[in-house]
């Protein structure tokens, strides 16, 4: 049942965007509540209570507002947009995975990789590169991809050492990648165009890139000698020279499918009067059969996208919980007029501290709330209901940099969210330890970030 109500409110949601004289609004937002009241107690304990906490105070600001009962139904719906990227962009990843790419990246590692230095770039590189197609995929196809080769070098954490490569290398892109929700809903509420910050980004994310490198690769350590009787280095030689699937040249059609994808989302974004995030999941399907026909897997595609959709109620029902959940308090703020106190609050800060003392905090709020237990997305839909750019003299621009730059950092060190809890489930290791590996790094992405918006409200 959950599948087919999850389906229907995605797909009624996309025909309300495309045909808004449907005007059916209030149909999506009854769907909504519906699902709220059946997700409630099948999601975990913790959820439950953060969603049970936006609730309760957006149910609490709808009454001392004095709201009509009609509208603490209509008040669900918002966050739709941000549900359906997250059901449709993991569909990227089946031409990835159907094209058997993890097998040209192990014979690369065979051929080229000379020291652990050499693997750590590469495993953040590569985790970097598919993270902009795959999102939460990147994390185990990188780890299953490059783990067996690590075993022929002297690294004395190997976990830690892959942990630190693939969720660095992981986070980097989100501050500017289409497919990732932040970077949606973020330009979609500054009202930014997503071209237009690229320039912007880009930096932010190449340095990021280009400090893990150089931190993650200074030990580096040489391939420890083969063993006697000619056997192979690696573990996974043997079956790599024995198939003539592993061809390297093969990952470099990764790297022309995310090219030829940026492309279209940028020229379609102005061609196309749509919002971003809309306009983004409404081509993850035609490109991903597209690349999966030009791999002469057409019919596999067919059956890997009906699995997904069989599947995915299940595995997103704390995410429709949640999202809906704080919809509900966003869509409270707003008929409550709570906003406006919010944004006074903020310009009364402004006011004393300054412009650029503010910009510079800002991505301390989602690395913060981060460790409360709030997903990225979330923060930086609750932040900006207070913040208005023209109104309180920032660059829209400039405030959309210093949102993402601080999700960025919350994916890297929230011991709550998905990517360290995936990481942590695939290394059998606490994710308060992950959370902990990367704090250094995080706390010096950071400082940069400050530094560069400090030198971007100069400049601007």
């Amino acid at each position: 049942m959950l599948r087919v109500l999850f389906l229907t409110v995605i797909a009624l949601y996309l025909l309300s965007t495309l045909l808004p004289q449907w005007n059916i609004d209030s149909l999506l937002s009854i769907m909504c509540f519906i699902i709220v009241v059946l997700t409630f107690r099948l999601t975990k304990k913790f959820v439950q209570i953060l969603g049970g906490v936006f609730l309760t105070f957006g149910a609490v600001l709808l009454w001392t507002s004095s709201s009509e009962w009609q509208q603490y139904i209509f008040a669900f719906g918002p966050m739709l947009d941000l549900l359906t990227m997250f059901t449709l962009i993991p569909i990227l990843g089946i031409p990835v995975k159907l094209g058997r790419y993890g097998e040209g990246i192990q014979a690369i590692i065979q051929k080229r990789v000379k020291t652990s230095g050499h693997l750590y770039m590469m495993t953040s590189g590569i985790s970097y590169f598919f993270s902009i197609f795959m999102n939460l995929a990147t994390l185990p196809m990188t780890y299953y991809s490059i783990r067996p080769a690590l075993g022929s070098f002297p690294v004395r954490n190997k976990e830690r050492f892959m942990s630190r490569a693939i969720s660095r290398g992981f986070a980097m892109p989100l501050i500017w990648a289409p497919v990732t929700p932040i970077v949606g809903i973020v330009i979609t509420m500054t009202g930014v165009s997503w071209g237009s910050i690229l320039p912007y980004v880009i930096p932010l994310s190449i340095l990021g890139l280009a400090m893990d490198w150089f931190i993650g690769s200074r030990q580096s350590q040489p391939m420890k000698l083969p063993h006697s009787g000619g056997e192979s280095v690696h573990e996974t030689a043997a079956a790599l020279e024995a198939a003539n699937d592993g061809r390297p040249r093969r990952v470099f059609q990764i790297l022309v499918a995310i090219a030829i994808f940026n492309v279209l989302v940028s020229f379609a974004e102005t061609q196309v009067s749509l919002p971003f995030l809309i306009l983004v999941s409404l081509i993850v399907i035609p490109f991903a059969f597209s690349w999966s026909l030009l791999l002469r897997r057409g019919k596999e595609f067919g059956h890997q996208l009906s699995d997904h959709f069989n599947s995915f109620a299940m595995s997103m029902k704390d995410q429709f919980f949640i999202f809906l959940s704080t919809g509900f308090f966003i869509s409270a703020i707003n008929i409550s007029k709570t906003n406006a106190i919010l944004f006074d609050w903020i310009a009364a800060f402004i006011s004393v501290a300054g412009v650029g003392v503010f910009l510079i905090l800002l991505p301390l709020i989602p690395l913060g709330l981060a460790f409360l237990g709030l997903h990225p997305a979330v923060s930086l839909a609750l932040m900006i209901e207070g913040v208005n750019p023209e109104a309180i003299g920032i660059s829209p621009h400039i405030l959309t940099v210093a949102m993402l730059s601080g999700a960025v950092s919350a994916f890297l060190v929230g011991p709550y969210n998905a990517t360290l809890g995936l990481m942590s489930n695939i290394i059998k290791v606490d994710s308060y330890k992950v959370s902990s590996w990367n704090l250094p790094f995080a706390a010096v992405y950071v400082a940069c970030v400050m530094f560069y918006l400090f030198m971007l409200e100069s400049l601007l």
